[in-house]
Order: C-alpha cells, then structure tokens, then sequence
C-alpha cells in the first residue's frame, strides 16, 4: 500500500490541507477531524476529475493507498491544545509553555530544532501512552 502525503496548516482560523502530488487538491476545515474527511473527499473528486479527463494518476492513486498526515508546528500545537497541557509539552519538550503558545498562535516560527524537540516531545509521550497496560 502506497503512503500518500498530506501536509496540514492552520491558516487564518482554519485548517487547511493540500496533497503535495496532486497539485490543486486542496481543503480546508474548522478543526484537523473535518479537514481530514474534506480532503478525502476532495481527493476523490481529484482522481475522479483526472479520470474523465485522461490524465496520468500519480503511481500512489493507481492501486489501494493510505494518508498520511504531516502537520506543520503550528497546527499540530493547535490541533492538541485542549488534550495535552502545556506543562506536559514543556516538560517533554524543554520549550517553555509561554514559548509554545507564540509559535500555536503565529507570534514566532519555530527554527528546525525546536520543531525536532516538539516532534520529539510529542513522539515520546505517545509510546509512554503505547506502553500503558490496564487491569
């Protein structure tokens, strides 16, 4: 099964979502749940569209394919706000909280490195979360 890229922002109080390999396939949404079922949708009516036209489809649409869903910092510390405390991100992190919320609000763009620690962060709480057996 082919993984097929789908890049997430958050622009101007929305979600938006392109996929890279087909150019012009685009959506947007107001939270990450809705932009991922509308650009489904759109990328459906895409390779539709290429279809009835003719068009080459990219190797990834030709046989069964999976979305996977990159996020830009920005979104993904919009996405999680309200599930993952500030103190939790800071701790796994090292980025202050105050830090953190300039870069979920567009006050500041992160540099690479601290887009590495807040991928890294988030990276290892979900395998301690993975790793959590229940009675």
């Amino acid at each position: 099964m082919k993984k097929v890229i789908v890049e997430i922002y958050f622009v101007n109080k929305n979600f938006s979502a392109h996929v890279p390999i087909l150019p012009g396939c685009i959506s947007i949404g107001d939270t990450p749940e809705e932009v991922k079922n509308n650009i489904n949708e759109a990328i459906q009516f895409h390779i539709k569209g290429m279809k009835k036209d003719g068009d080459v489809l990219p190797a990834a649409f030709k046989k069964e394919f999976q979305l996977v869903y990159k996020f830009d910092a920005q979104s993904l510390l919009k996405y999680y706000k309200n599930v993952i405390t500030g103190t939790a991100l800071e701790k796994y992190s090292g980025i202050n909280q105050k830090q953190l919320n300039h870069y979920a609000n567009s006050y500041r763009k992160p540099k690479q490195l601290q887009v590495q620690k807040i991928k890294e962060a988030f990276h290892k709480l979900g395998s301690e979360l993975m790793a959590i057996e229940m009675q």
